[in-house]
């Protein structure tokens, strides 16, 4: 059963990566288009302020993929594979959750790991870590900056399934609606206590060499020698709007998940009891008699 499953997992997960690329298409992918429309201009005022102080701008590497590959193939493809590997986690998460969470129904269970996939991969590390489009980041942090998202992921997943199983603990002696808001207020504590631990992405240090101590990397205002703006800061509504679509296309990707996958699992445990029930009543073989 743990097979079938899996498998619809992982048919469910391409079909709802397949549903957030074409969200992400429609309403991020405009905004990544600005923001490498407004990092172009950028580097060109940096070149020509470059020129003006005597010093040889560096020139640019050919990209490997033009923007139309980019924007389609992509990051469709990229979406379907992680839909896929969320797919098969989400369905192994569903199979142990199977009878130790309760008595609930497939498809409540199905919903209740969808959220709880949304909340632990991405809407918890997301307060810490946002999603930034292109011309965000220096280069020089991207290790940095991945690292640390993945600690933020691995502590998110991890406090999250100690909430889970905290809650199970508490359930008998303070009944599940007070055990359930003890476990998700131990979670916030904890995450809170995380997020105040890891630095701010401004505090890396490439960063505070370059631009001083600062909250994100936003990139600020380009100026001259004379402190003149020569060039305006990154635009807060495009970053403000390809965050919300970035929270939006992951809430799609993990609510048609759930939804996709409900339904299949709730035929596949119903198959596996009527299959259970069908051999229990099935009458025993009778032993051969040996003969004398």
């Amino acid at each position: 059963m743990e097979k079938r499953l899996i498998l619809r997992g992982i048919i469910a997960g391409a079909a709802a990566g397949l549903l957030a690329f074409l969200f992400a298409r429609i309403f991020a992918e405009p905004l990544i288009g600005k923001a490498i429309d407004y990092e172009s201009g950028r580097d060109a005022a940096q070149a020509a302020l470059d020129k003006a102080a005597g010093l040889v701008p560096e020139a640019a590497g050919p990209d490997l993929f033009s923007r139309t590959i980019q924007a389609n193939v992509g990051i469709g493809v990229g979406m379907v594979f992680f839909g896929v590997a969320m797919g098969a986690l989400f369905a192994i998460a569903y199979a142990i959750s199977l009878g130790r969470v309760g008595k609930l129904r497939a498809r409540n269970l199905a919903m209740l790991v969808a959220l709880g996939g949304f909340l632990g991969f991405y809407l918890v590390p997301f307060v810490k870590y946002p999603a930034n489009p292109p011309s965000i980041g220096h280069p020089d942090t991207i290790k940095d900056r991945g690292n640390l998202y993945l600690v933020m992921v691995a502590c998110s997943i991890l406090f999250l399934v100690l909430a889970v199983w905290l809650g199970k603990r508490l359930a008998e002696r303070f009944g599940n609606w007070n055990a359930t808001l003890l476990a998700g207020l131990g979670y916030v504590v904890v995450m809170g206590i995380v997020m105040a631990i890891l630095p701010a992405l401004g505090e890396l240090t490439a960063n505070v060499q370059e631009f001083g101590h600062q909250a994100t990397e936003t990139p600020l205002p380009l100026t001259n020698a004379k402190g003149a703006i020569v060039y305006p800061g990154f635009p807060a509504d495009v970053l403000f709007s390809f965050r919300l679509f970035s929270l939006a296309a992951q809430l799609v990707l993990w609510g048609a998940l759930g939804l996709l996958f409900a339904p299949m699992a709730e035929r596949v445990l119903a198959r596996g009891t009527a299959s259970g029930r069908t051999e229990a009543s099935a009458p025993a073989r009778a032993e051969p008699v040996a003969r004398a």
